[in-house]
């Protein structure tokens, strides 16, 4: 058992477990009070905060509250008899009547001093007592009591009470030998009971219980009914000890064997001392050879060295010589001058690239002339600044005044300047020119990082790697999506714990090349965080003007990053900060055509799977209509990821067969429905033939184009225009030109006059819970909205796009392959488009030019002439005709 002492008073006592539920005296375990014979006290109260007094215990109690001090002061006065009753709540400085338990006991104050701020004492109990009635008197509480006595066992001889009173006795002995209590205490304290009650009470209150606990036990009058109810504590308490010892023991084992080791660790490293095999000597000779044949920068040097001589300084052991250790292994294996030898044969080039990637015919042409410009570029000689004596002396002291393939505008600005200063007034003709000249070189060289930017499946991140291939240099790539913390770019700063170099760096240790082409994929997911803007963090990198002193937190030393290929990827080019933008070059991926996508699939896609799902290539055999099927039906992208999908289905499923016996397997596109389950893609169809009112317009999705439908209907009633379909902001004043168009043109128009008076004009577009936005479908809605108007028939084999305005001008848009391809899809066969967009006529494949008849417009007159069946244009001015299209 521990010595305890139980508290009452003092604004340092810590607060003690929670608030107990008040027990009325009849409540109690041993009987009602009223059949103890007993006598009344009137006793002055010390209310008790955290502990409980138990009779035949003497118990320390220190006392600052000033109703308890006239508690105190009025039993010294008197007979020195107090009733000590514990608080519901311990954190309650002024308890009231309510607020004190029923049953407390009854204590003589045995010593007492007076302390600043209150007293201190030592009380002993006598007895139980029931609080009959709780009076304030005073300034101090005073309690009407009855003493309520121990119910015995009838035979307190019984075998049973004697073997539960020596198993409590022999636990509380044990309790306290694992608490670390002296045994001669121990037998001190328990040696001086003379019955079961004074045991139980006893070590009821050196036993570590909560308030409440012990308030169960001090109302319990029945012996037998405390032993037992202790007994159960007290097995608690030992378990919890025997853990805790358990615990202990361990730690110090542990303990014990680290303190072994580190001092067998010190014998074994004098015993290699003198057998000149110096382990810790060995490695730091190692790192020191390692780093000594790097070609390293002067400041990096100074900064290995002095790591170098901590870690000679640091125990092996210690947490700091391992991060002094990882620091220049880091830097040792890092490419400081390590290069691959480049080879740009464009000729070589343009055959890996045809070789792997079929279409992207604009992309492949700029990727070369990219190359090629490379290739020139490297072959000049270094450009020649008009220099003065100074900035020769400034070049030969390491300034750079005009290195190739880097440099920024300062270094020529500081050879004009200083011609200026010798000539003393400004630079000639001469000298200017030649400037301008070194700053145009410089500037050529801006823009070296390519963005590669369409939608997911296109070809982006394998181009970046053929054009690794054809450069014959290392290829290392990089995920950028999700990252929202800079130390992602620039490292974390070695002073925090588990501190890492950036992406950047971690990458070209990887390469083991300072010159790889480094791919940044998916730049345009990058995040923002409270730990910083990784998008600010890559201006340094992608910077020619400042990536030649590229400085990583962690390496705390610049790197040079101006020989590195940087290719960055995106999806959506808007996503990408404006200032990362401008540090870019950016090619455009507009996807796959139908026959582009048939034979990637033909060449690529079914060869690979074929290969990967086990097949030999004379065991299935896919035909080009189940090929078209599975593009048009089963899928709807503009890459090719998902076409894979489908055919790596197509593929385990004829696996199956082959397995189960099948010698090959033939698959044509009636197969695809039992293979691959239903269509997953109903494409937009032409409509079935000309309708008043109905317009066919075409968008533009990162998946590809496609049409679309707009409808109109004028019906009678409040005058006004009702836009359904979920359109965006640009697509309603879209649809409000359209209708100021059409009132300001009535006559020309013939319109119902009827109709645009008192009468709502409804434009809806399907596909509701599809959001759409953009301007291109200005001239849809004109049409449209001119053909319920004035009952003319819309062509149903003619789709158009362009925006217009309130004169009646078609203006140019965007994604006008995207949208004709969708067209195609559809079944059209006539497109309306801008005359502007003719140059984009180009980009379209020639199958598909011949496919379709293109008429372009640069008025809405014109537009008109065309989609509308019974219009026509005649001397530059709309006509109409009465039965059908005049020819």
């Amino acid at each position: 058992m521990s010595e305890q002492n139980g508290r009452s008073e003092g604004t340092d006592a810590p607060a003690p477990a929670e608030g107990v539920v008040t027990l009325e005296p009849e409540e109690t375990a041993g009987g009602s009070p009223e059949a103890q014979v007993a006598k009344h006290l009137r006793l002055p109260v010390l209310p008790l905060r955290g502990t409980v007094v138990f009779p035949a215990v003497a118990a320390p109690i220190a006392a600052g509250r000033d109703k308890t001090i006239k508690a105190i002061e009025q039993a010294i006065a008197g007979d020195k008899l107090l009733f000590a009753a514990a608080q519901l709540d311990a954190t309650v400085e002024k308890p009231d009547p309510d607020e004190l338990y029923r049953i407390g006991t009854v204590c003589r104050i045995a010593q007492m001093q007076k302390v600043p701020g209150g007293v201190q004492m030592v009380i002993q109990g006598d007895a139980r007592a029931a609080a009959l009635e709780y009076v304030e008197r005073d300034g101090y509480l005073e309690v009407v009591a009855r003493e309520m006595d121990d119910m015995d066992p009838l035979d307190a001889e019984e075998r049973a009470f004697a073997a539960l009173y020596k198993e409590v006795h022999e636990r509380a002995a044990e309790v306290s030998r694992l608490r670390g209590v002296p045994k001669e205490i121990v037998d001190h304290l328990l040696g001086g009971v003379s019955t079961p009650g004074e045991l139980a009470d006893l070590v009821a209150f050196y036993t570590e219980l909560e308030v409440k606990q012990k308030q169960e036990l001090l109302e319990t009058l029945s012996v037998e009914a405390r032993l037992r109810s202790l007994l159960v504590h007290l097995q608690k308490q030992i378990g919890l000890l025997e853990a805790q010892e358990e615990i202990r023991e361990q730690v110090q084992e542990e303990l014990g064997e680290r303190q072994r080791e580190i001092f067998l660790r010190e014998q074994m490293k004098a015993i290699q001392k003198e057998l000149g095999e110096d382990i810790d000597s060995q490695e730091a000779n190692d790192l020191r050879e390692r780093i000594e044949a790097l070609e390293l920068p002067a400041e990096a040097r100074q900064e290995v060295k002095r790591e170098l001589r901590r870690l000679e300084r640091l125990p092996r052991e210690s947490a700091e010589a391992q991060v002094v250790r990882t620091y220049l292994e880091i830097v040792a294996d890092l490419p400081w001058s390590e290069t691959t030898e480049e080879q740009l044969d464009i000729a070589h080039a343009e055959e890996i690239l045809e070789r792997d990637h079929y279409g992207l015919r604009d992309v492949k042409e700029r990727v070369l002339d990219f190359l090629a410009v490379r290739k020139l570029q490297g072959q000049l000689p270094p450009p020649e600044a008009p220099a003065a004596d100074a900035q020769e002396a400034e070049a030969e002291d390491g300034e750079d005044a005009a290195a190739s393939g880097a440099g920024a505008d300062g270094p020529a600005e500081d050879a004009e300047r200083t011609d200026a200063e010798e000539t003393g007034a400004g630079a000639t003709d001469a000298g200017a020119t030649d400037a301008e000249e070194v700053r145009g070189y410089e500037d050529d060289r801006a823009g070296e990082t390519l963005l590669f930017v369409g939608p997911p499946g296109v070809g982006k991140t394998s181009i970046a790697r053929s054009i690794a291939d054809a450069m014959g240099r290392k290829y290392v790539r990089v995920s950028l999506g999700g990252a929202r913390d800079e130390a992602d770019i620039r490292g974390h700063r070695r002073t925090y714990v588990g501190a890492m170099a950036g992406r950047i760096i971690e990458g070209l240790k990887r390469a083991g090349t300072k010159n790889p082409v480094f791919l940044l994929d998916e730049i345009d997911k990058l995040g923002v965080s409270f730990q910083g803007d990784p998008s600010a963090a890559l201006m340094e990198v992608l910077d020619p003007a400042q990536n030649a002193a590229f400085a990583d937190h962690y390496l705390g030393v610049p790197f040079d990053l101006s020989e590195v290929l940087f290719i960055a990827t995106a999806n959506l080019f808007q996503q990408i900060p404006g200032p990362l933008r401008d540090r870019m070059e950016a090619i455009e991926f507009r996807g796959y055509t139908e026959a582009e996508k048939l034979e990637i699939a033909k060449r690529f896609l079914l060869p690979r799977q074929k290969r990967r799902n086990g097949l030999l290539p004379d065991q299935l055999e896919v035909e080009d209509d189940a090929v078209r099927t599975i593009i048009t039906r089963y899928t709807h992208e503009a890459g090719v990821r998902n076409l894979e999908r489908e055919l790596g289905s197509v593929c385990r499923k004829s696996a199956r067969r082959i397995a189960t016996g099948a010698s090959e397997v033939a698959i044509d596109a009636d197969d695809l429905r039992e293979l691959l389950g239903q269509p997953k893609v109903h494409a937009a169809k032409k409509m079935d033939g000309d309708a008043v009112g109905v317009a066919t317009g075409m968008f533009y999705t990162p998946v590809g184009g496609d049409i679309m439908l707009v409808e109109t209907r004028v019906l009678k009633g409040k005058e006004g225009l009702l836009l359904t379909g979920q359109l965006g902001d640009v697509m309603k004043e879209s649809a409000q030109a359209a209708l100021t168009f059409a009132r300001s043109h009535a006559g020309d128009l013939r319109l119902i006059k009827e109709r645009l008076r008192n009468h709502e004009i409804h434009i809806h577009v399907p596909a509701g819970a599809i959001p759409k936005e953009g301007p291109s479908a200005g001239i849809a809605m004109a049409v449209a909205l001119v053909s319920a108007l004035g009952d003319h028939p819309v062509r149903h084999d003619v789709a158009m796009t362009g925006e217009i305005t309130l004169a009646g001008r078609v203006l140019p848009i965007g994604g006008v392959k995207e949208k004709v391809l969708g067209a195609a899809r559809a079944g059209i066969n006539e497109i309306i488009l801008p005359a502007v967009n003719e140059g984009d006529l180009e980009d379209l494949p020639d199958q598909v030019c011949d496919q379709l008849q293109f008429r372009l417009v640069e008025t809405l007159d014109e537009a008109l002439a065309v989609a509308l069946a019974n219009g026509s244009l005649e001397a530059g001015a709309l006509a109409f005709s009465e039965d059908g299209r005049d020819g």
